[in-house]
């Protein structure tokens, strides 16, 4: 890498990060390396993406064999890894049929107009809204950042797309007050609110608001484009909390790497969607499908518990430990507070060689769901250590 990569990285790409004085160059499992050969304990993983870590061999080996076969084909033809990826989804989660897009934003847009069109086809035009929740985060895109509940975003690409509501997270009388307001149409939540803090809803207020949608016939969308693929302790997180959503979207740790987005259709909906009602040129791709494969076929009851293992590890490690306020999340997708300023915190973190990133003014760990124990104790110390200003 040339010396003044950094000049050319603010001379060719648009600056819209605030990168990390940190060049990774490459990595194994959950130890990454910087230019100058520096490790670092990956808590990352992407933003929760590189689910089983760096250079899974498994996961490589399946990557390379779908590029030795064909690396697109568009879905104008069959392709057996998106039929493959389909029909796994499917049968663990209760879906009956499932969309492929590229990223969550795209999931998530895919769920807001499959939720618009049924209420158009079943209770008619005028049943269009959708209720998401305050501290919320959808995607980028116009809708998604119009059903994202946070104030920030809502600046600077007016006019922005109508039809959301937005109410208190943890409260059913602020959404039964959206429902009473208009027509509603759905309810979308992050079962974690990952870039609001990685704060968890509670569970009576799930059951509530689910029971609360049949009441009303509107339908429950679950956004698990983070807490989705295992991270949770679960498969997707909507299993943990009991409940049978209408729409379940997903990206991120899907594919452990490569660029792709479901939404995942249940039974109300599952034939909303018909011939030219939607599409994406990539969606489906059989690299990414393939990859998608490999991480949910190995997503078992096994791994599952030593997630929640891990989880349980890092809650009581950091739960009443000097210099941590408070400790939230679920699974191995969790929001440290610290006393002193999260921004020194992080900084001193990635100086002794662990590298979590932060939500609002939370640390924020998602490391690999197989971080061998030992690094994971390593990290927590770091952490730790970090918190108390050592």
């Amino acid at each position: 890498m040339p010396k003044n990569f950094k000049e050319k990285d603010k001379l060719y790409i648009a600056n819209t990060y605030g990168r990390f004085d940190l060049h990774l160059v490459n990595g194994k499992g959950s130890l990454v390396y910087d230019d100058e050969g520096k490790e670092y304990i990956d808590l990352a993983t992407g933003i929760a993406v590189n689910t089983f870590g760096v250079a899974d061999e498994e996961w490589k080996n399946a990557v390379v064999e779908q590029l030795d076969r064909i690396q697109h084909t568009s879905n104008l033809y069959y392709s057996t890894p998106c039929i493959r990826l389909a029909e796994l989804l499917c049968t663990r989660t209760g879906a009956k049929k499932v969309f492929f897009g590229n990223s969550g934003a795209e999931a998530n847009e895919c769920a807001i107009k499959v939720a618009r069109k049924w209420a158009q086809d079943t209770k008619g035009a005028g049943d269009y809204t959708i209720v998401t929740l305050k501290n919320s985060f959808h995607g980028r895109t116009v809708t998604t950042l119009s059903a994202t509940g946070q104030d920030v975003f809502h600046h600077d690409f007016n006019p922005f797309t109508q039809g959301f509501a937005y109410a208190t997270a943890n409260d059913l009388d602020s959404v039964k007050a959206c429902f009473e307001a208009s027509p509603v149409a759905a309810v979308m939540i992050e079962l974690v609110q990952g870039e609001g803090g990685v704060m968890a809803l509670d569970q009576a207020f799930v059951k509530g608001l689910e029971s609360l949608c049949r009441e009303k016939n509107a339908l429950l969308i679950v956004d698990e484009v983070q807490t989705g693929n295992g991270r949770s302790g679960a498969l997707y997180a909507f299993q943990r909390y009991g409940i049978t959503p209408d729409i379940v979207t997903t990206a991120k740790g899907l594919a452990g790497g490569l660029p792709i987005g479901a939404t995942m259709l249940f039974e109300r909906v599952e034939t909303v969607l018909g011939t030219g009602s939607h599409g994406s040129t990539f969606g489906g791709n059989p690299i990414a499908c393939a990859a998608a494969v490999s991480v949910i076929e190995r997503i078992d009851d096994e791994l599952l518990k030593e997630v929640r293992e891990k989880s349980d590890y890092i809650f009581n490690s950091l739960n009443g430990a000097e210099g941590i306020k408070s400790v939230s999340g679920l699974g191995l997708m969790i929001g440290v507070e610290t006393e002193r300023p999260v921004d020194e915190v992080l900084r001193a973190c990635m100086q002794k060689g662990a590298l979590p990133i932060k939500a609002k003014q939370k640390l924020r760990l998602l490391p690999a769901l197989n971080i061998p124990m030992e690094l994971l104790k390593k990290a927590v110390d770091i952490l730790k250590a970090a918190a108390k200003g050592e």
